[in-house]
C-alpha cells in the first residue's frame, strides 16, 4: 500500500514562524514535523510515498529529496494553486498507480497505529476509512458521529459550540481505495469532508470511522506547538530522537557541546552542534536547536529555540519560541507564549512581553519593550466574539488599543473605500469607544457615516445601505461594559466564518493602513426619524378599525427609542401615555431586578389608566416587554406565542422562524393558521438570516425580540409595537383574554459549569445517552422523550458552561427531565 503525505499547507495560525517556512518543516524536538510523519510511515511499512506540495514547495523538496536518507522512496505532486484536501490527492493519482493508499497530514504530530487502521479498513471492506481521535475542544476540526457498526453517519466541519455533538474528530488520516478518486474532479479545489464524503454518505457507500487510541495533535497554534515539544520529550508520543540520553530525560545530540558547569534539568533536547556554555541553565521541556549557542548565565525554561540562534549572557526565554537565526543580546527577555520569527534581533536588555508576536527580521532596540495587551486571552476562548459581539469593561478589558486592532481587522475584510455606518447609544463608554472606531476605520481607508445616537434597528438599516456597520452599546446589566457589534452588508452580525478571520487578523496584527494623506472620508448623517416613521406606518396600513382606538402606556425607559417615538405615536392612531421619554445617561442599562421593578410600575400605570396594554422598550430599541390591561406582565414565551398567533392569523399561513430553544407549543399555535415553524440555531444572526428565506412572515426569540419582515428585517421593538397595536385594534377581546387562549408552556433553563476542555466529552456523553429517542442537532443536541417532553443540551459559545432547556406539561416533569440530563452532563447547576 502506498501513502500520500499532505505537505502543501501554509500554517497561517502559526505565523510568524511559517512566513518563510512551511508548517511541515517546523521543528519538533529539532526534527521537522513531516520527518516524524515519514518515520511513522516507515515503521508501518509504508515506504513508497507521494508528497503533495504547494506553499514553499522547494523547501520541502530540498529537505527530504528522494527520501533515501530515511530509507524511503519519495515522489512529489506539485499544485500550481491550492486544490483542497481531496484535489491535491487527485493531483497525485498517476503516481498512486491504482493502488489503495493511506492519506496523512505532513504537519500533524502522531503515533497512531497505522497497521491497525489498515487492518480495520480491510476487515470492513471499506471504500474509505476515516481515522478519528478524541479531543477536548473539537471546534477547529471536523466532528464525526458513527453508527453501531462503525459506519460514518454524519460529518460537520469546524462547528460552533452549539453544533458540537461529539468530541470525536477527523484527524485527516484516511485509508482509501483508488476508485474514491472517481468522485474528485481534477484541477479544481475539492475537500474530502466538505465535498466528497457527503456525496459518498448520500449514495450509501461504505465509509467507516476508526477511533484510534494513539497520540494525535494538529499543532495548529503556538501553544499547541510548544506543547508538542513537551509531549515528545516526556514520551507522550512515540518519536525517534537522534540523540543520546545523557541523563534521565536529557537528550543530547552526539555533536553537541555542553559545559560541565551548565545546569540541565530534563526533559530537554540539545541538537546537533549546539553549545551550552558554563553557567547557562536549561530547564524542563526545552528544545535547543542545532548550531544554537546558549551563552553564560542564560536561562531557558519551557523554551523552543530554533537552529542557528544565539541566546546571549543573562538572556531569558520562558515559555516562548525563538525563530531560526535570531539573536538575543545580553539580558534580553522573551515572555510566556511570545514568539519571535526567524532572524530577529533583541538588543541588550530589551524585552518581549507575554503573548507578543515579533515578525521575521525585526530589531528591538536596547532596553525597548514590545508590549501586547491580550485582554481577551484570559476569557478561555479562541474568539473575541460572544453572543453580543465583542464585549468588555471599558479601559480594562476593552482597551483603546484592542478596539483599534479589532476595528482595523474588521476594515481588512472590507474593500478599500468601503462605506461603513457607525452608531452608538448615549452611555459614556460608547461615547469614548465610538470615536476610536471611526478613527481606526478611516486609518484603514474606509469611509465612515457617523450616525451618532440611534436605536440599533435604524443603525442596522443604515449599515445595509452601505458595506457594513459598527454599533457600540452598553452591555445589559453591566453599566461600565460595552458591546461592539460588527455588521455585514446586510446589517446583520458577522457570520462565524468571518469572525474567525477577524480573530486571526487581531492575533497576527495583520492590518491594512491607508496613506496618511488619503484617509477614509467622514460624514455626519442626521437621524431621519420622520422617514423611519413614514416607512413603518405606511407598511402597517395604520388606521385602526372604528371603536378600537386603543389607550396604551409606553415606557421608553430613558433609552434611544425615546428619540423615534414622537414621530410614531402621534400618527399611530392610539392614545398614548408616555413615561421615561427623555434620554437618561444614568439609566443606560438595568439589572434583572431593576427591570422587574420597572415592569411592576408600568403595570400599575396601565391598570390605573385603564389602558389596553403597556409596553416597555429596552435601551437599544431591539426588545420590548408587555403588560396586559390588568397590569400583569406577559412573560417572554407567552408574548412570543401571542405575536405568532396574531401575525399568522392575518397572513393566513406562512413560515415562522424560532430558535430551537423555544416552546414546541408554537407549532400548535402556527398550525391553527396553516403556518409552519422553521427552527433555527441560537447564534445572534440566525433568526435574521432565516427571515431572508422565502415565505417567512415572523420571527422571535421568546425574550422580547421580534422580527416582522414586511416592516423590518431586524429585531425592531418599535416596529413590533406598531404592528401589535394595529393587530389588537382589529381583534376582538382584551390582551389578557387572548393570552389566556394560548396553550400553556413550561420551558425551563439550567446552566451547568463545564471546563472548555470538557465540552466535547460532555456532548459525546449526551449523544451516547440518547439511545432510541428522537433527536435533532439544529443547535446542540435536542432529545425528545416518548411522552413528547424534550431537553436541549447546548454548550455556551463564550463561557465555560453548558445550558439545558427542557419543556413538559408541568413544572415538576420539566425539573425531573433537567435532573436526569444534568446527571448525564455530570455537573452541578450554576448558582
Amino acid at each position: 500500500m502506498k501513502a500520500v503525505v499532505m505537505a502543501g499547507g501554509e500554517g497561517t495560525r502559526l505565523r510568524p514562524l511559517t512566513l518563510h517556512l512551511p508548517k511541515p518543516l517546523l521543528p519538533v524536538a529539532d526534527q521537522p514535523i513531516m520527518e516524524h510523519v515519514l518515520r511513522l510511515l516507515k515503521r508501518h511499512g509504508l515506504t513508497d510515498t507521494v508528497v503533495t506540495v504547494q506553499y514553499l514547495s522547494a523547501l520541502v523538496r530540498d529537505r527530504f529529496g528522494d527520501g533515501g536518507q530515511l530509507g524511503m522512496s519519495l515522489s512529489y505532486a506539485e499544485e500550481e494553486h491550492p486544490l483542497g484536501t481531496a484535489g491535491s490527492v487527485k493531483n497525485a493519482e498517476e503516481q498512486l498507480a491504482g493502488e489503495p493508499f493511506v492519506v496523512i497530514s505532513g504537519d500533524a504530530l502522531t503515533d497512531i497505529d497505522l497497521t491497525a487502521l489498515i487492518g480495520f479498513h480491510r476487515q470492513r471492506g471499506a471504500l474509505v476509512t476515516v481515522c478519528l481521535s478524541r479531543v477536548p475542544d473539537p471546534r477547529e476540526f471536523g466532528i464525526t458521529i458513527l453508527g453501531a457498526d462503525g459506519r460514518v453517519e454524519r460529518f460537520l466541519e469546524k462547528p460552533a459550540w452549539g453544533q458540537v455533538f461529539s468530541d470525536t474528530v477527523n484527524t485527516g488520516i484516511y485509508v482509501m481505495e483508488p476508485e474514491v478518486l472517481d468522485y474528485v474532479d481534477a484541477d479544481v479545489p475539492v475537500d474530502w469532508s466538505g465535498d466528497v464524503f457527503p456525496r459518498l454518505l448520500a449514495e450509501g457507500r461504505p465509509v467507516y470511522g476508526y477511533v484510534a487510541e494513539g497520540y494525535w495533535e494538529d499543532v495548529g497554534t503556538h501553544a499547541a506547538y510548544v506543547q508538542a515539544q513537551a509531549d515528545v520529550l516526556t514520551g507522550r508520543v512515540a518519536a525517534e530522537l537522534d540523540a543520546v540520553e545523557a541523563a534521565p530525560g536529557v537528550w543530547v545530540a552526539k555533536t553537541a557541546q555542553v559545559d560541565m558547569d551548565a545546569v540541565l534539568e530534563g526533559p530537554l533536547y540539545v541538537g546537533e552542534h549546539a553549545r551550552i556554555e558554563a553557567g547557562a541553565r536549561v530547564g524542563g521541556h526545552t528544545v535547543v536547536g542545532a548550531h544554537t549557542v546558549v551563552d553564560r548565565g542564560a536561562w531557558l525554561e519551557r523554551a523552543v529555540v530554533h537552529p542557528h540562534a544565539y541566546v546571549g549572557p543573562g538572556a531569558q526565554v520562558r515559555g516562548g519560541v525563538v525563530g531560526a537565526n535570531s539573536t538575543l543580546e545580553p539580558c534580553a527577555r522573551v515572555g510566556e507564549g511570545a514568539v519571535l520569527g526567524a532572524g530577529c534581533l533583541l538588543r541588550e536588555e530589551s524585552s518581549v512581553a507575554d503573548g507578543a508576536l515579533v515578525y521575521p527580521g525585526k530589531t528591538v532596540e536596547a532596553r525597548a519593550h514590545v508590549d501586547q495587551c491580550l485582554i481577551w486571552a484570559p476569557r478561555a476562548t479562541a474568539s473575541l466574539f460572544g453572543p453580543r459581539g465583542v464585549s468588555g469593561r471599558v479601559a480594562t478589558e476593552l482597551t483603546l488599543d484592542l478596539v483599534v486592532r479589532l476595528t482595523s481587522a474588521y476594515a481588512g475584510i472590507l474593500p478599500c473605500g468601503a462605506d461603513v455606518a457607525v452608531a452608538r447609544d448615549h452611555s459614556p463608554g460608547a461615547q469614548l469607544i465610538a470615536p476610536v472606531v471611526i478613527s481606526a476605520l478611516r486609518a484603514a481607508g474606509v469611509d465612515v457615516r457617523d450616525l451618532g445616537q440611534v436605536p440599533v434597528p435604524l443603525a442596522r438599516g443604515r449599515a445595509a445601505a452601505g458595506d457594513g456597520g459598527v454599533v457600540v452599546t452598553t452591555t445589559p446589566g453591566v453599566p461600565d461594559s460595552v458591546d461592539i457589534a460588527l455588521l455585514d452588508g446586510q446589517g446583520l452580525d458577522l457570520p462565524q466564518s468571518v469572525q474567525r478571520k477577524i480573530d486571526r487578523a487581531v492575533a497576527l496584527r495583520e492590518f491594512r493602513r491607508a496613506p496618511a494623506d488619503r484617509p477614509g472620508r467622514l460624514e455626519t448623517v442626521p437621524a431621519a426619524w420622520e422617514a423611519y416613521a413614514d416607512r413603518l406606518l405606511a407598511a402597517t396600513d395604520s388606521g385602526a378599525e372604528p371603536g378600537r382606538r386603543l389607550k396604551v402606556v409606553v415606557d421608553a425607559a430613558g433609552g434611544s427609542t425615546a428619540l423615534v417615538l414622537p414621530a410614531v405615536l402621534g400618527r399611530l392612531g392610539v392614545e398614548a401615555l408616555t413615561v421615561n421619554g427623555g434620554l437618561d445617561p444614568q439609566r443606560r442599562t438595568e439589572t434583572a431586578d431593576e427591570r422587574a421593578a420597572a415592569l411592576h410600575r408600568l403595570g400599575f400605570l396601565v391598570s390605573r389608566a385603564r389602558a389596553a396594554f403597556g409596553v416597555r422598550f429596552d435601551a437599544t430599541g431591539e426588545r420590548l416587554s408587555l403588560v396586559d390591561e390588568r397590569g400583569r406582565v406577559v412573560d417572554g414565551d407567552r408574548a412570543l406565542l401571542l405575536m405568532l398567533h396574531l401575525v399568522t392569523a392575518e397572513a393566513g399561513g406562512g413560515r415562522v422562524a424560532l430558535p430551537t430553544t423555544g416552546s414546541r407549543a408554537a407549532e400548535q399555535v402556527a398550525s391553527r393558521h396553516t403556518a409552519r415553524v422553521l427552527w433555527t440555531a441560537t447564534a445572534p444572526d440566525a433568526l435574521a438570516r432565516a427571515v431572508g428565506e422565502a415565505g417567512v412572515v415572523f420571527a422571535g426569540d421568546g425574550e422580547g425580540s421580534f422580527i416582522l419582515p414586511r416592516l423590518s428585517p431586524y429585531p425592531d421593538a418599535v416596529a413590533a409595537f406598531v404592528e401589535l397595536s394595529r393587530l389588537l385594534a382589529r381583534t376582538a377581546g382584551t390582551l389578557s383574554e387572548l393570552v389566556a387562549r394560548l396553550p400553556r408552556t413550561f420551558v425551563r433553563r439550567r446552566e451547568l459549569p463545564a471546563d472548555w476542555q470538557d465540552k466535547g466529552r460532555i456532548m459525546r456523553a449526551v449523544a451516547e445517552a440518547v439511545g432510541d429517542r428522537a433527536v435533532d442537532t439544529v443547535d446542540g443536541i435536542r432529545v425528545v422523550e416518548s411522552d413528547s417532553r424534550w431537553v436541549l443540551v447546548l454548550p455556551d459559545s463564550s463561557a465555560p458552561s453548558v445550558h439545558l432547556w427542557a419543556e413538559g406539561p408541568d413544572p415538576a416533569s420539566v425539573d425531573r427531565l433537567l435532573d436526569e440530563w444534568s446527571a448525564v452532563v455530570g455537573r452541578p447547576a450554576v448558582a
